[in-house]
Parts: C-alpha cells; sequence; structure tokens
C-alpha cells in the first residue's frame, strides 16, 4: 500500500485519526476485503506516527470488525458486511398489542422518541453522581469482587441490609431467607421454575404487569385473570376464580399497583390470604416499587411470615435498569431448591452488581435521592393529570403516588388505534389490552408521568385520538 496521508481532526485523538484513515480507505475500495494493511513499522512511518499509536489503532479496528490479524501474517481488511437496512431495526409500527408490545417499542426506540408508555424513569432522573462514585470506589476494590463468582446466595452485606429494610415494612426475614438475583424479572422466572409445571393455573390481576402475561406464558402455564379494584382484587370474584380454577399460584403487586397505582386495603389483605390458606395458594408478592410510596401500604408478606407468600424487589425502577439487581425473600425451606435452580441457570451470581448497590444503599445518597425523587413524581403526577384531563383523558384514581396513572379515554376512542397512529409521531404509548388478559381495558392507557414533561406528547395524542 502507498504512502497515506491524513489530517488529524482537533476533536480527534492521533489513533482516532488513523483509525478514521483506514475506514475511509476501507469505504473507498482503495482497500478491498482480504487486502493486506502495511507493518505497523512501515504504516508508522508513512503516518509520521508512533509504532504503539498505530498498535492500538490496529486493535480497535480488529475489535470492531474492519479488520482482521492473522498471527504471524499482519492484519488484513475485513470482508464487506450485508447493507445495513433502517427499515429491518426500527420497530414495528404494525405489530399487534400483546403482552410485550410495549416493552418492545419502548426498548427498540430510538433516542429521539418519547415514552410515556414505558415503565422507567428517565436517565437524568436517576443518581447519576452517586452512581459514578460507586464504580469508582468498586474499581479499587479486590480483585475477587471485579472478577469472580459471586456466591450461590449473594453478598451477604447486601442481604443482611435488605432483611433490616425489610423489617421495616413489618416483614421478618433473616439473611439466610433472602437469594439476590440478576432482576425482579428473573426471581420471578425462578420461582415460576421451582412452583409450577406446564398447565397449571396461576391467577393474576386484571389489569396487571404485562410481563407477567408473557413470563406465564413461556412457561406454559393457564392463566386466569381477577378484575382489579382501587382496594385490591375484587374478592368474591378471586374466591370464585379459586373455586373454579383451583391454581397453584397468585402473582401481584401489593404496595403500588402496576399499571393501575392502586394501594391493597389491609382489609382486602385479610381476606385474600384467608382464601389463599384454605385454598392452599401460594402468593408472589411483587414489590418493585415500594420506595415509591410515601407512606407504607400493608405488605402481604408481613402478615402472613413468609408462610405462603413470596416477597421480591429490585433496583432497576431507582437506581440504574443497567445494574441488574433484584432479591426473593422465601420460607427457609425453599431456599435450598430455589439456590440450586439459580445455580442451575445462571450458576454465580451478578457480585458486580451486588456491590455497587451496596454503596449507594449505605453512604446515605440513596435516602436522598428517593426523598428529592418522590417529591419530583408528586409534582409530575399532578402535571400530568391535568394537561390529561384538559384533552379528556380521565385518571382512574387521582393522584396516586409512584409513576403511573392509570387513564380512561374518551367513550369510542380505542387505545390500541391512538398507540399505533402515536407511534408514527415517535410516541411510545401504553395501550391498555396490553395489560388486560381479559382485554376488556382497550379505552385505557398507561402514563408515566416521569416522562410526560415534553408538551409534544399532549399535542400528538389529541391529534390521535381525533383522527
Amino acid at each position: 500500500m502507498t504512502d497515506i496521508a491524513f489530517e488529524t481532526n482537533g476533536a480527534q485523538t492521533l489513533v482516532e485519526s488513523v483509525m478514521a484513515t483506514i475506514r475511509q480507505r476501507i469505504a473507498a475500495r482503495s482497500l478491498t476485503p482480504g487486502a493486506r494493511l502495511p507493518s505497523i513499522r512501515a504504516f508508522a512511518k508513512s503516518m509520521q506516527v508512533s509504532k504503539s499509536t498505530v498498535v492500538e489503532a490496529y486493535e480497535r479496528l480488529a475489535a470492531e470488525g474492519a479488520i482482521r490479524s492473522r498471527p504471524g501474517s499482519g492484519f488484513y481488511a475485513a470482508g464487506s458486511l450485508a447493507p445495513l437496512s433502517l427499515a429491518e431495526i426500527g420497530p414495528r409500527l404494525d405489530r399487534a398489542v400483546d403482552p410485550l408490545w410495549v416493552s418492545r417499542q419502548s426498548l427498540d426506540a430510538s433516542g429521539e422518541a418519547l415514552k410515556p408508555g414505558c415503565g422507567w424513569l428517565p436517565a437524568s432522573w436517576m443518581p447519576q453522581a452517586g452512581l459514578r462514585r460507586a464504580l469508582r470506589t468498586v474499581a479499587r476494590a479486590e480483585d475477587i469482587a471485579l472478577a469472580d463468582y459471586g456466591t450461590p446466595l449473594g453478598l451477604p452485606q447486601l442481604r443482611q441490609l435488605l432483611a433490616r429494610r425489610m423489617a421495616g415494612y413489618g416483614i421478618e426475614a433473616s439473611p439466610e431467607q433472602i437469594m439476590l438475583t440478576e432482576s425482579g424479572t428473573q426471581a420471578i422466572d425462578l420461582l415460576c421454575r421451582f412452583l409450577i409445571e406446564p398447565g397449571d393455573t396461576v391467577l393474576v390481576d386484571d389489569p396487571c404487569y404485562f410481563n407477567f402475561h408473557a413470563l406465564l406464558r413461556a412457561h406454559r402455564a393457564k392463566v386466569v385473570s381477577v378484575p382489579y379494584t382501587p382496594s385490591g382484587p375484587d374478592i368474591e370474584l378471586f374466591a370464585q376464580a379459586l373455586a373454579e380454577h383451583r391454581p397453584r399460584l397468585y402473582i401481584t403487586n401489593s404496595a403500588i399497583h402496576n399499571p393501575t397505582g392502586a394501594i391493597l386495603s389491609p382489609v382486602t389483605a385479610h381476606r385474600l390470604l384467608k382464601l389463599a390458606d384454605q385454598s392452599d395458594l401460594t402468593i408472589v408478592e411483587d414489590d418493585i416499587f415500594a420506595d415509591f410510596e410515601h407512606t407504607p401500604a400493608p405488605r402481604l408478606a408481613a402478615f402472613d411470615g413468609l408462610s405462603r407468600v413470596v416477597h421480591i424487589g429490585s433496583f432497576s425502577k431507582t437506581l440504574s435498569a443497567s445494574i441488574r439487581c433484584g432479591f426473593i425473600a422465601a420460607p427457609h425451606n425453599w431456599i435450598e431448591g430455589l439456590t440450586d435452580l439459580k445455580i442451575a441457570t445462571t450458576f454465580g451470581g451478578g457480585r458486580l452488581a451486588a456491590e455497587l448497590v451496596l454503596m449507594l444503599l449505605k453512604d446515605g445518597s440513596y435516602r436522598k435521592h428517593m426523598d428529592l425523587l418522590r417529591a419530583k413524581l408528586a409534582r409530575a403526577m399532578v402535571e400530568t393529570g391535568a394537561r390529561l384531563k384538559a384533552i379528556g383523558i380521565t385518571p382512574w384514581i387521582d393522584q396516586p403516588a409512584g409513576l403511573f396513572l392509570w387513564c380512561g379515554l374518551p367513550d369510542g376512542v380505542d387505545a390500541a388505534e391512538v398507540a399505533h397512529r402515536a407511534l408514527a409521531d415517535n410516541v411510545v404509548l401504553a395501550p391498555g389490552n396490553s395489560f388486560s388478559l381479559s382485554q376488556t381495558a382497550s379505552r385505557f392507557l398507561r402514563f408515566n408521568v416521569a416522562q410526560c414533561g415534553d408538551e409534544r406528547i399532549f399535542k400528538v395524542l389529541e391529534r390521535a385520538m381525533a383522527h
């Protein structure tokens, strides 16, 4: 290859400039697939840079797949990649509304998309400074924390701290009754593997978190739903479902319900547990939104003493969705079997994530972050509710705690149709039937108030409803 002239861009390092030059030559076809790049010494001389600069540039390009290394022979231009089709990587606008519709649209959406239908906080609302500080501290930890598997139950110090936190909700759980997981979703997956067989019946709320439907479908369970009220499941219909279907399991949120924002009342909780005891029903209590509460609500696990209620949670909603750390609190005699399942499916736990969560919980920054976050969400709840009412969308419950407003559209307006129209304007909504097994929520939408600060959302909603 002849000498290559290149210019350094002020915003680029020398390594990046060398890499850009090679990429340009490949794009211009002057370096064809399989062509040998010059030796490191020769290239450094022609580029008037150090050999170490060329070594790093070649290594980075090889890591990207733009060039390939052949030991003892040198570096060669890689074969050309298939053309990239944007149509193939964008979210499918015509996908039918199903239990994974909202997740797929939210996760696949571009960075410019507005996502009032997603289930997480904006990145700017997360404790960025605390996360960076914890990452720097963990980077200085012992080698074992950075590179080794975690123990099957998970980091003992974090399990001790979780036991103390649960005691604040009246849940008595020793650290030996707590197992760390990669997430709340993994916690439910492990419990389904442990407790049910294909064909077993599982009760859910109607509406409920759509991923409960998807996960239970993956386990080939028969799913039966019970209507949810502002104080919990409809107890009369719950009793009927128990008698008719004899379910093995009931999965619910008891503190802040997803998607409705409703709170389980003490009276409903006691009646629910009495029915569960009579029917030998196990309850999985998903408490992922616990820290969004202003006043702690009743916990089924507290009333039950972790006898037939399993309590789970995670920090994805409050700390970071990238740091995957959840937990299960279960009866003593279940822990060994759950541990075996965890080893079989994930081998070791995510020790690094557990170390990060422990640091953030211990240094006081998490408590301060949540105090500010609850106040911020309360303001957003009032503002979003007012904006929605102004365009004819009515909250099911006025100003609940947490993230979500479950809202009814005007009569005759279908939420799925509104969601599809909004998606064309780069706005991701959460139509009600994604959450409803009985498909009786066609005029409802779930709004995440933390994601509703942009005025464009409400303009798109108005247009989509008037279509």
